[in-house]
């Protein structure tokens, strides 16, 4: 008699065994170098322009498909998948980053096929009661997904105190993440080798040390909610962007229910006009980068899905499972650093960096070193005019940082830099990057000059700011 065929459970749909995971990552860089090999014959005797048009479409095509896989994976292939999302540095060619874009843009939606009895379980055992009992009423359709759970609409008993309604978020961590990731983490290397043959100025073990730092906070929903609780109460009050609220009392490891928040998303962004896309960057940049100078807490994780623009204006920000906080003095030391470079003051610069022991003596840097590394680090804010950013500007920007090859890196590879630093850096370039997609124009020197030097803002949205940065003062 043959061996009855065992019936496959529905969140088997995520693939948790390292060897399964593997499978389809180690099939994508087998295609990957198969077309490589392919695209080197098919070019000979053939022109420059002919081949390089050649390649270019052979690259998108590698791209595509790591998206592809990465996809349906979730974990921290998706992750790694997220980050590339956002931060284009150069994956493609430029005739293809708008369609390569495009692409990119439907991971932060794709979700596995987890049938909803196996969610709801999920959710019951973390509130500890029937769904009915914790909520009056569920959509059991998933509105969004996020790298290791799906987002869920609901109506609570009572509407919380605080909040402007009884609907909520609810993001459930899907079964059997906890092992998918593992597995991921131990395929990390495999990943991140074929994101380089992609982008050969990704810094593969700068990224894969913050991945492997960062998931496993990720993955503690409890962690996440209480870092939400400390931004929406450090944003209690804003003039332009909202922090959804939390039921605390609902929230466990695996499930986080916040107010729920309706409006557009970044796609619906770009198709503004330039002033509304102006607007937009500008609060995109003052909630990232600006939390790291007023409070040294901010979310280290600002890729365009995690902001929705609602209908009176403002800007709600979400999901801080990715969130840092630094000291004061390093606050202080950072801020120091970028005055100086703003002045121009290389000397200066070069003095504060050996003094706070970033840069020991045997680095060998120059005041002409050090003001080139900074310019290259915040060159958004050196000049006192408007900057229409491009995706260029950003894939530059990683690769002066990171990438062998670039002027600074015989000596910055030297630098005793803290890694706290470097993740704000990290930051600046992301949301950089989410404005540059936007195609904003923006005095960014104005705007970092009113953190650094205390400068009156220039415009309504730094006079906005600053009102309310003055009530919260005095209460």
């Amino acid at each position: 008699m043959p061996t009855p065929r065992r019936k496959k459970r529905d969140d088997e749909a995520i693939p948790t065994s390292r060897v399964r995971r593997a499978a389809s990552i180690g099939k994508l860089a087998a295609s990957a170098a198969a077309r490589e090999g392919r695209a080197r014959v098919a070019t000979v005797g053939r022109s420059d322009e002919e081949r390089n048009a050649y390649l270019s479409k052979q690259q998108l095509k590698t791209a595509e498909q790591m998206v592809d896989v990465l996809g349906t994976m979730k974990g921290a292939a998706m992750k790694v998948g997220q980050v590339l999302s956002f931060m284009d540095v150069g994956l493609v060619p430029p005739e293809h980053r708008e369609e390569f874009q495009s692409k990119l843009a439907k991971l932060r939606d794709m979700a596995p096929n987890v049938a909803f009895k196996d969610m709801r379980r999920v959710i019951e055992r973390d509130t500890g009661a029937k769904l009915s009992e914790t909520f009056a009423d569920f959509d059991e359709t998933p509105i969004g997904a996020a790298s290791i759970g799906q987002v869920y609409r609901a109506r609570l008993h009572e509407k919380p105190a605080g909040w402007e309604t009884d609907e909520c978020a609810v993001k459930v961590q899907y079964p059997g993440i906890d092992a998918a990731v593992r597995a991921d983490l131990q395929n990390l290397g495999i990943i991140l080798r074929l994101a380089k043959t992609l982008a050969p100025g990704l810094d593969v073990q700068a990224v894969g040390d913050e991945i492997r730092e960062r998931t496993e906070e990720e993955l503690d929903y409890e962690l996440e909610a209480a870092n939400h609780r400390r931004m929406a109460r450090l944003h209690r009050g804003h003039p332009f962007v909202v922090v959804p609220g939390v039921a605390t009392e609902l929230c466990g490891k695996h499930v986080i229910v916040t107010e729920f928040v309706s409006g557009e998303g970044f796609e619906d962004w770009k198709t503004k006009g330039q002033a509304t896309r102006d607007r937009l960057a500008e609060i995109v940049f003052r909630f990232y980068y600006g939390g790291v100078w007023r409070d040294g807490q901010f979310s280290a994780d600002p890729h365009p899905g995690n902001s929705i623009l609602l209908a009176d204006g403002r800007v709600a920000f979400f999901d801080f499972g990715l969130f840092h906080q630094i000291s004061r003095e390093l606050v202080d030391n950072q801020a120091q650093s970028v005055r100086l470079a703003l002045q121009r003051d290389g000397e200066g610069l070069l003095e504060h960096l050996k003094a706070i022991r970033w840069v020991p003596e045997s680095a060998g840097f120059t005041p002409e070193d050090a003001q080139g590394l900074a310019e290259q680090l915040v060159w958004f804010a050196i000049e006192d005019r408007e900057e229409q950013l491009s995706q260029d500007h950003v894939a530059r920007m990683v690769f002066e940082a990171t990438d062998p090859r670039s002027e600074y890196w015989s000596k910055t590879r030297r630098a005793t830099i803290p890694p706290e630093y470097l993740m704000s850096i990290r930051l600046a370039g992301m949301a950089i990057a989410v404005c540059s997609q936007l195609d904003a124009s923006l005095n960014y020197h104005r705007i970092v000059r009113e953190w650094l030097f205390g400068d009156e803002p220039q415009g309504e949205l730094g006079r906005q700011e600053s009102a309310w940065l003055a009530a919260r003062g005095r209460a």
